[in-house]
């Protein structure tokens, strides 16, 4: 018999999408579908998982802040 998963769509741009689909790849736990360059959709119950990697992965690639020295 079918089963129904409640998801979400999510809208990002590519290089985005591209990360979310990596975190994916390890274990395939968030993904349901993959439907173009700007659009998936994620399992409802994995959405805050999800951000929380996303937004570690993000700090990990984003360039240390520089001390603005006003001397």
């Amino acid at each position: 018999m079918p089963r129904a998963i409640r998801g979400v769509l999510i809208e990002c741009d590519p290089s985005i999408k591209s990360i979310i689909v990596s975190i994916d790849s390890a274990s395939h736990d968030y993904i349901i579908e993959d439907l173009d360059d700007e659009r998936v959709v994620v399992k409802e119950n994995m959405v805050a998982s999800l951000k929380h990697k996303l937004e570690e992965r993000l700090k990990e690639n984003l360039p240390p802040e520089e001390e603005s020295g006003s001397e």
